[in-house]
């Protein structure tokens, strides 16, 4: 009877992947032939930090930078080597595609675990675990963000797995706390998200170490595994940048960034300093990722209360389940999300709210996991409750599923915010682009060209201009600090007709303030509405 089961539950995690492949390939041939898979400026920054470690003129493994995690931009290479995925930007789309896919199949495998009891007596499981699958992968706006170079499903992908093995542990098999910890520490090196994922795992072994629920072998490899990834990032910057918080207090971290840009009528962003206002922008940032329709959004918070209400009842009563508490680690973001943008530098910006505009509104994607196992718990309880009448269970979960139809129904219809984020501040900056790679693709092959990669990137790309053809911010010995005079780039600032034969400087950058007053010869001046001038020199 076990063995029948079990093949049943491995029939339906294939049907799962192959539903997961099939969204994920239409899904992104759809936004290809769309020209919308690179639409993020941060999408073009992580393919070119991926590309240049190996064209580059100063190549090798220290142009991954500091502020950006290290494991996104390894997972690109092996594609990003051929020049037709890099200039489309498909070698970057890659490892987000096969993400989905685990997502899809691990949001399945957790909530099947969670609500299967021991004797296998859950006629609400299996129902429950493809909603769980369901929701999380006709998502819109993860659909389009699977699409692109984004790290956002690459790290929900070893965020759910992580949680999916530590279910395992605390269901008895003593190994998956192993493989739960190496799932974290490749969450903690792809995104800072994984680090408090990080820290509040690690207490919870701690507590289970205390109450004797796990041996001190297992616990002290779960430890220093999880561990790892964290102290060698903070190691690799101390040795680097001789600073091991670079990535945190850099002149290119996100606090830096908002000290360069903010207005001093209106210094900071919406939640800066107040902790419980930037858990409300990022709950509105889940809300509008999940639902285009303001009561559709309260009715999905509503859920998760319901879910949160249903599980500790469900474990204080005693029944035989499976480790329900273990759901509420899908909860995780929203503290990091309010603590980082209170005290970190990180806005969100959403339509509804002040300042009335989008930005960083994909960041809500990281609560859709709880979202999806709040469906699932609600369902799954609705159906395994006995109930005078099999008429009221039946509504009750045919309302679930028309309330998850209705929600994605209206993000469909209004476009996923996402997206339309992506094109809303991406427009100028991508007609700018267009128009220097223009002028770009037109120079004779071999030019060497001095030029500020930070803000523009993608222009080569556009162009299919090597990486290795330009001398760019990244050309000198980062470990020289403040500034290493001898720096190609250095050099290159000061004497451009020395190194470089043509020069692309916008308006306030580096390259700008450097050679603006030296008399070169201008070739074309570019100007689009709302972005900064670019001007062509020809150098030599």
């Amino acid at each position: 009877m076990q063995a029948q089961s079990n093949a049943q539950w491995d029939f339906e995690v294939r049907v799962v992947t192959w539903l997961a492949l099939c969204i994920s390939v239409f899904s992104f041939l759809y936004y290809y032939r769309s020209g919308e898979i690179m639409l993020y400026g941060d999408a073009e920054a992580h393919i070119n930090i991926a590309r240049r470690v190996f064209d580059s003129k100063t190549p090798g493994p220290l142009q991954l930078g500091t502020v950006w995690l290290p494991l996104p931009h390894l997972l690109m290479m092996p594609f990003l080597a051929s020049d037709k995925l890099w200039t489309s930007g498909v070698g970057g789309s890659i490892p987000s595609l096969v993400a989905y896919i685990f997502v899809v199949i691990g949001m399945f495998r957790l909530m099947r675990d969670v609500l299967r009891r021991k004797d296998d007596k859950s006629p609400g499981a299996h129902p429950a675990a493809w909603l769980a699958a369901a929701v999380i992968a006709f998502n819109p706006n993860l659909i389009y963000l699977q699409t692109t170079a984004m790290t956002e499903v690459l790290y929900l992908a070893f965020f759910i797995w992580a949680v999916v093995f530590f279910a395992e542990f605390l269901l008895g098999e003593a190994k998956s706390l192993t493989k739960c910890g190496w799932l974290v520490a490749a969450s903690c090196l792809t995104r800072y998200d994984g680090w408090f994922l990080a820290g509040i795992l690690v207490a919870i072994v701690i507590s289970l170490y205390f109450a004797k629920r796990v041996t001190l072998p297992i616990a002290s490899r779960f430890i220093l595994i999880a561990a790892a990834a964290p102290i060698l990032w903070l190691a690799y910057n101390a040795v680097v940048y001789h600073n091991p918080l670079e990535f945190e207090n850099g002149p290119y971290s996100a606090k830096a960034i908002e000290q360069r840009t903010e207005n001093k009528n209106a210094p900071g962003h919406p939640g800066s300093g107040n902790v419980r206002l930037s858990a409300q922008y990022f709950l509105k940032a889940a809300e509008s990722n999940m639902s285009a329709n303001e009561s559709l959004q309260r009715f999905w918070i509503a859920l998760l209360v319901a879910a949160a209400v249903a599980i500790f009842i469900e474990m204080s009563s005693g029944v035989s389940r499976g480790p329900l508490a273990t759901v509420f680690l899908l909860a995780v973001p929203l503290p990091f999300y309010a603590l980082s943008i209170a005290y970190a530098g990180v806005p969100i910006f959403i339509p509804a709210w002040w300042p009335f505009t989008q930005y960083n509104t994909r960041y809500g994607v990281q609560l859709l996991p709880a979202f999806a196992a709040a469906a699932a718990v609600v369902m799954g309880l609705l159906l395994a409750v006995k109930l005078r009448r099999n008429l009221i269970r039946i509504l009750a979960v045919l309302v679930v599923l028309g309330f998850v139809v209705a929600s994605y129904a209206t993000v469909w219809q209004s476009g996923p915010i996402c997206l339309t984020e992506a094109e809303t501040n991406m427009r100028g900056r991508l007609a700018l682009e267009t128009q220097v790679a223009k002028w770009l693709d037109a120079m004779p092959p071999n030019a060497t060209i001095l030029m500020y990669l930070g803000s523009y990137s993608g222009v080569l790309q556009r162009a299919n201009v090597p990486i290795s053809h330009v001398i760019n911010e990244g050309n000198h010995r980062v470990w020289m600090q403040p500034r290493d005079n001898e720096g190609l780039w250095e050099r290159a600032l000061a004497d451009p007709s020395k190194y470089a034969d043509f020069v692309v400087a916008f308006e306030g950058g580096p390259v700008w303030q450097a050679v603006h007053n030296m008399h070169l010869k201008e070739v074309v001046e570019i100007q689009v509405t709302g972005q900064p001038r670019a001007i062509i020199y020809q150098a030599r």
